[in-house]
Parts: structure tokens; sequence; C-alpha cells
């Protein structure tokens, strides 16, 4: 009778931190949908420079605490919010403050997936086939550089990049380095146009989020996409050469 009883009740205690999870996403989508939007910070830019010049550290922590949330129940905003990292605080130290709390977010779903899902899911993922499939056997076979990878790639998408290496067995401490480091190059660039939003809203306009597929922008990040896949491919050509 004990085994009847415990296993259903662990496997809900399995479940729990992901359904909090998809109960908090369909709640902030249904509530901050409209209010996530570069239309709210433009409205309010003069209210939120005058709370962070007079509360400065409350504002730190409130916006690490939204941008943790955001990206944890993958709510929409995640671009608005690292542009406000900018706008608020400058490309330094917004960029650390939006690296940090987007690493939080992330790893809180990494965890909740973990948790969750257990082995079973795990082996679906296994058993799947097209490219996630050739996305797990690279982090089975390269793991460092196919996280890498998969952070530095801009269409991979970031809930995705989240998801996967809990779902494949990665280490808490590798999965937290290389999305720290990996999300970078994005991070920066996105965090250096909200720094100019001052200008932007001056002139009546909306910021060029396309910036990030200028070539001066997008070359060096493909630069350490390539750098990042390099040992993939030395240790293909080495199995093919049978060395």
């Amino acid at each position: 009778m004990s085994q009847v009883t415990t296993e259903p009740r662990s496997r809900a205690s399995r479940l729990l931190p992901f359904a909090l999870i998809v109960a908090g996403a369909l709640a902030g989508w249904a509530l901050l949908g409209d209010y996530l939007s570069f239309e709210t910070l433009r409205d309010n830019r003069e209210a939120l420079l005058a709370f962070r010049d007079s509360h400065f550290v409350t504002m730190v922590a409130a916006y690490m605490t939204l941008y943790v949330l955001i990206v944890a129940f993958s709510l929409p905003g995640a671009t608005i919010a690292t542009l406000a990292g900018g706008f608020l605080f400058g490309l330094f130290p917004g960029v650390v403050f939006v690296l940090m709390s987007a690493t939080i977010g992330a790893t809180l779903i990494f965890l909740a997936a973990r948790m969750g899902f257990g082995t079973a899911l795990s082996a679906r993922m296994d058993a799947s086939s097209g490219t996630v499939r050739r996305i797990i056997e690279g982090i089975h076979d390269n793991e460092l550089s196919m996280l890498f990878l998969i952070r530095l790639v801009p269409v991979v998408p970031f809930f995705v990049a989240n998801l996967l290496p809990a779902l494949v067995g990665v280490s808490l401490s590798r999965y937290v380095f290389t999305t720290f480091f990996g999300i970078m190059p994005g991070t920066a660039v996105y965090t250096w146009v909200g720094a100019g939003l001052g200008e932007v809203f001056a002139r009546g306009d909306t910021p060029d989020l396309t910036i990030l597929f200028e070539p001066a922008i997008l070359g060096p990040i493909l630069g350490l996409c390539a750098l990042a896949a390099l040992p993939i491919l030395l240790k293909a050509l080495r199995g093919q050469k049978g060395f």
C-alpha cells in the first residue's frame, strides 16, 4: 500500500516545479502581455529615470527580479527588458545586470525541467529525430562546444536552448557557464542599443533591432560560432580519417 500512495505523490512533486512555471507563464501572458512593450518604456521613461536616480539599489533589484521572471516564465518582453537595462543603467553595468538576470531565469527553467520531466521524457528526447536529434547528439559528443553554439546562434530560440541541456544530462555548472558567456555577445549589442534610447525617444523613433544582423555585428558573432564549432569539426575529421 505504501508504494501505491508514494508513487503518485513522488510524481506530483517532480512535476510541481514545471507546473508552476507553466501556470506563471499563462498568468504573465494574460496580465502583462500588453505592458512589456516599447511603448510602455517610452511613456514611462521620465518616471523610471527619476526613480532610478533616487532609489538606485531598489531599481536594480526590481529590474533584475522582473527580468528573471520574464525569462523563467518565458513571458513576452525579454528584448524590451534588455533595452531597458541599457536605457536605465548604460552599457555598463547594464549588461552585467541583464546577463545575471537572464542566466538566473534560464537556470530556473533548467532546474524545473530536470526535476519535472525526469528520465521518461529524456528517453523520448533520445528517441527523437530530425534537428532536435542532431542537436542532442552534438551535445553528447561535444558538450561545451554545442552548448556555446546554441547560445551564440541567433536562430536557436532561447526557450529551446534552456530546455534541451536539462533533458540530455548536462551538468548545472556547465549549463550556467555556457549560458552566461554564450549570451554575452547578443546581450551586449541589445544593451548597447538600449543605452542610446534617450536619443531615439527624443526623435520619436523606435529602436533598430535589426542591428544584430548588420555585418559589423553579425560577423564577429559568427566568428565566435565558428570557433565554438571548430572542435566538433576536428573531431569529425579525425573520426573519418581513423585518428
